[in-house]
């Protein structure tokens, strides 16, 4: 079975010549939207390969290989985009922020709780994890001490200090 990931939703076409514009904030664009790059589109999984990719304002334009018109890519407005998890090719020190969802959060020996789902904020990502009670940890801060991919936890340095 395929892994694939959402990276964006298609929300519109963008002027004449068959770019869409996307929403993504998907953390590895630059790996992402490059030519020849096979992305599927919708829940058919419609496999289409990028030609070419620009930025304007908050969205990402893409033109897909083999298509001049705006009217051969309306068939895709609306549509969710996805990529294989193959493609991306993570370092081993890398992962995506949606792989870190059940991961077990310890701070020191003591187990504080699982992550249960992530918030983006302007600066950080926090980590939403649920023990006792719920608690937001930033990602990106002194508090994480470690993450184990293999073993799927997260250790925290006076990560039960943000429990209120």
């Amino acid at each position: 079975m395929n892994d694939y990931i959402y990276i964006g939703r298609i929300i519109n076409t963008f002027g004449i010549k068959g770019e869409l514009k996307i929403v993504s904030d998907f953390e590895y664009k630059d790996r992402i939207f490059v030519e020849d790059m096979v992305v599927y589109i919708g829940n058919l999984k419609t496999q289409e390969l990028i030609n070419t990719h620009r930025v304007h304002k908050n969205y990402d334009l893409l033109l897909f290989k083999g298509y001049t018109n705006i009217n051969e890519v309306l068939k895709y407005k609306g549509n969710n985009i996805y990529i294989e998890r193959k493609d991306l090719k993570l370092n081993e020190d890398e992962y995506l922020l949606s792989d870190l969802i059940g991961y077990k959060v310890f701070d020191e020996n003591k187990e504080l709780g699982v992550v249960l789902d992530y918030e983006k904020t302007t600066n950080n990502v926090l980590l939403k994890i649920k023990g006792n009670k719920t608690f937001y940890i930033p990602l990106y801060s002194n508090f994480i001490k470690n993450i184990e991919k293999e073993n799927k936890k997260v250790f925290t340095n006076n990560g039960s200090d943000l429990i209120i």
